[in-house]
């Protein structure tokens, strides 16, 4: 199943942070900018404590020598400002970087998003999809800030202060601290892989929940038909539950890790003490080397205990992006050849040959299917429900590829076409036609961005709906709603039909194009079709067989397989299904065939 793209059981880490890195260092310049800024900060705040050490040192003498230590204090004044002062740089400068490559890699997925199947989308759910892709652009962010600023500057500043405290004293000062942190380290690497566990199982039930949430709303309308809010709310309060209990589980690991962490820091600072305090009595340390000390330790201790969140936050960061991550690696079902060309033809011949194709290996939908629409001629397709003539103009706009034969235009196989250039030569009124939750005006506009309002008003007349939209109080401006709910089935057909207009290509394919309207406004608009058509290859879907009776050739598919064809009098001739079909309708006992 596509619904969501499960997240790798092993650790992947080093995968995440490679198909990050090409994003990064396309800031390099800002990257190493800001880096350099970070060390200049760190260095400025190790340096800090020293000058505090002779600050106290030079006022710990007799009140006969007392001396105001000046340099010391001037010192410690640019070093407190330096450290601001970089430390702010530093972040600036990474700002760019990080929104910059959230940007990037979020236009790159919405783009891959579009580029995968039909299958691919008929299958994911959408709550879940989009939870999955908001928590991984905000792991990428996470991931940025805190790497750079917290454990980049911690992990620096550990290492200056083990040198310091080596270079001037004794070296159990340095094994103490190298000790204490290599112990916390460990311990929280340890426990957070065990709790990792938890998050992706949190991750995993969220998802579940939100998908199932955004679909019972998305269907509003259904659920209240059958009157099933109640089963939706407990349906959805189930999971619900599920992930309460894996967050519970999850916090409680988190306060065993938050109470070893503190011990780890807790024995090691005791220790640090207890070595100044010893020094001091001993006679080799002032009290300044003892202020020196305690200055490290306050200045470890808060980024060193953040590290510990920091870590856990960065793994869950981590675990937020490999679905990102993996989803944007999915191969493309249908892809364009790497030596595809641009199709430009004003006129379009349309043919099946010998086309065979099944959504699964297990079901085939099409066998055989052979036909040909001339540049300029108008084809209709009739048969009973899944016969599979919506598959023939999913086919044709290459939302799937055959499994046998070929689609061609204008003699050439689609698939030596590329995918942009074929779809701008089709236009299709859809049967279920969907609206976005903009405009009246941004949706017949939709069909060609570009167009000027005098076009999109020409379009909306030729689709007899300008009148209606005229007669609202916001005319054009008038919101749809979403999925176009707040318009009737026959007014968000004939906005599919102006923005098809609109389009102008020279294929059209009306899928059930006039089904939601009723008599007299389908004959109306028929007329406008017909004329639209005229000059353009023409696939039209059909259930009421009244609106083919003009059309060049007519095939009746059965179960995957054409049975017959031939223009509208030669079957009724013919006496076969067709025949039968016109005979019921025309009776008014109209079958149901699409």
């Amino acid at each position: 199943m596509f619904s969501r793209t499960p997240a790798p059981k092993g650790r992947n880490d080093l995968y995440v942070l490679k198909s990050l890195l090409p994003y990064i260092w396309q800031f390099k310049y800002r990257v190493m900018a800001a880096l350099a800024c970070l060390v200049a900060a760190k260095v400025a705040n190790v340096v800090l404590p020293l000058f505090l050490k002779d600050i106290v040192d030079g006022l710990s003498v007799p009140a006969t020598l007392l001396a105001l230590p000046l340099a010391a204090l001037l010192g410690y004044g640019f070093a407190r400002l330096a450290t601001s002062l970089f430390g702010e740089l530093r972040d600036a400068l990474f700002a760019r970087v990080t929104q910059g490559s959230i940007r990037r890699i979020a236009t790159r997925l919405f783009s891959h998003l579009f580029s995968m199947s039909l299958r691919f989308h008929m299958q994911r759910q959408t709550g879940g999809l989009s939870r999955d892709i908001e928590r991984g652009t905000k792991g990428i962010g996470f991931l940025l800030n805190f790497t750079v600023f917290n454990i980049l500057p911690t992990l620096l500043e550990i290492s200056m202060v083990s040198a310091v405290l080596l270079w001037r004293y004794d070296y159990r000062f340095a094994i103490v601290t190298l000790g204490t942190i290599a112990a916390y380290v460990a311990f929280t690497l340890l426990v957070t892989e065990k709790r990792m566990v938890y998050r992706r199982s949190m991750n995993d039930l969220d998802s579940k929940a939100n998908s199932k949430a955004i679909d019972a709303l998305i269907n509003y309308e259904t659920v209240k038909y059958f009157g099933n809010e109640a089963y939706e709310v407990q349906r959805y309060d189930r999971n619900l539950g599920k992930w309460a209990d894996s967050a519970v589980k999850n916090q409680i690991s988190l306060n065993l890790l938050n109470m070893g962490q503190g011990a780890i820091i807790t024995l090691g600072i005791s220790l640090l003490l207890w070595l100044s305090a010893d020094g001091v009595v001993q006679g080799h340390m002032t009290v300044g080397d003892v202020v020196l000390v305690s200055a490290y330790l306050t200045q470890l201790y808060a980024p060193l205990n953040f590290l510990g969140f920091v870590y856990r936050e960065i793994k869950h960061a981590l675990a937020d992006m490999e679905r990102m991550f993996t989803l944007m690696d999915q191969g493309e079902e249908v892809a364009d050849r790497v030596d595809a060309h641009v199709l430009k033809s004003a006129n379009a011949s349309v043919a099946f040959d010998r086309v065979n194709f099944g959504y699964s290996g297990a079901r085939q939908i099409l066998f055989d299917v052979s036909f040909t629409i001339p540049a300029g001629h108008t084809l209709a397709v009739v048969g009973a429900s899944g016969a599979g003539k919506s598959t023939l103009s999913r086919l044709l706009f290459r939302f799937y590829d055959v499994d046998e034969g070929a689609v061609r235009i204008n003699g050439t196989d689609i698939r030596d076409f590329t995918q942009a250039s074929l779809r701008q030569h089709i236009g299709i009124v859809p049967q279920d036609t969907v609206l976005f939750n903009d405009t009246i005006l941004y949706n017949i506009a939709y069909g060609n961005p570009e167009a000027s309002e005098q076009d999109i008003i020409k379009a909306a007349r030729a689709a007899r709906i300008h009148d209606f939209i005229v007669s609202l109080p916001e005319g054009y401006q008038t919101q749809v709603g979403e999925r176009g709910l707040k318009l009737s089935g026959g007014e968000k057909q004939r906005v599919a039909i102006a923005r098809t207009i609109l389009k102008n290509p020279p294929i059209l394919v009306f899928d059930e194009a006039t089904s939601a309207l009723d008599t007299r406004t389908e004959r109306a608009i028929q007329q406008e079709l017909e004329l639209i058509a005229r000059n353009r290859s023409t696939l039209i879907i059909a259930h009421r067989l009244s609106t083919i009776v003009n059309a060049d050739e007519i095939l009746v598919l059965d179960r995957g397989s054409v049975i017959e064809r031939g223009t509208h009098a030669e079957l009724l001739q013919r006496n076969g299904r067709y025949a039968q079909m016109w005979v019921m309708q025309q009776a008014g006992q109209e079958e149901v065939i699409a």
